[in-house]
Parts: C-alpha cells; structure tokens; sequence
C-alpha cells in the first residue's frame, strides 16, 4: 500500500469525526445572537413606552389648558395613547390650587408609578418609569372645544 493510501484514510476518519461540529457552534452562537436580539427588541420597547408616556403628558396638558377642568376626556384621550396607564397613575393639578375656569394661570399633568414588562424567556423584568411631567399656562379652559367630548 502505498502512502497515499495512508493519507486519504487519515482524512477520511477526520473528516468523520468533524461532522457535525458547524451544527453545534451554530447553536452556542445563534444562542447568544437570539438572545441579544430580544434584548434589543425589549430595551426598544421600553423606550417606545417612555416615548409615549411623554407625548401622553404633552396631550394631558393640551387638553387640560382648553378643556373644563377635570374633564373625563383628558384621562380618556391620556390612556388611549399609553394603553398601560391606569386613572391612578395621572394626576393633573391647577395652579393656584382650588382655581376656576377664569383664575386658574397654569396646569400640570404627570404620569406617575407607571411600570412595564418585558417579555424576554426565562428574565421577565418589571421595569418602573420614572415620572413625566408638563406644565402649560391656561388657555380657553371650557367645554365648547370639540378636543374635550
């Protein structure tokens, strides 16, 4: 038998023996890809919530500056926006306190206590945001504006 022989056999028997080895460092890699993936996703969702929690203060204090005050609509219009809010987690204060719709110089509304899930397997975290606030300076404050229905 001549040392070619040899040879190819060698490699034959490597090459068998390697078999399958792409198909478990694809694993321990896609493992770690997948899951920093849906890390990002997450993060991505929670900051889109944050966004919107902002831009749901931003209309509270739109609508509380034309609308009466403490008109449902503001809570209303606030959690069609942010689906997570709850009645408990707005509040809107007019400035001076215990003001009208003709004393009343500012309004202010915040989101607070206001927490998000995630959905990453096998970590499920609850994250807390922190509090939104806006204040505006008082407009029209009445009913009449089609905005307050």
């Amino acid at each position: 038998m001549n040392h070619y022989g040899i040879l190819s056999r060698a490699r034959s028997g490597r090459s068998y023996r390697q078999r399958g080895v792409a198909a478990v460092e694809f694993a321990l890699l896609a493992a770690l890809l997948f899951t920093l993936l849906f890390g990002v996703i997450e993060m991505s969702r929670v900051l889109f919530y944050w966004n919107t929690a902002t831009e749901a203060t931003r209309l509270g204090a739109r609508l509380a500056v034309v609308c009466d005050p403490h008109a449902p609509a503001i809570r209303r219009r606030m959690q069609e926006m942010l689906g997570v809010l709850d009645s408990g987690n707005i509040d809107i204060a007019y400035s001076p306190e215990g003001c009208n719709q003709n004393s009343c110089r500012s309004v202010t509304v915040s989101i607070t206590g206001v927490t998000v899930s995630t959905l990453i397997p096998l970590v499920p975290l609850t994250l807390t945001m922190p509090p939104f606030t806006t204040t505006l300076p008082r407009e029209s404050m009445n009913s009449t504006n089609p905005d307050c229905s």
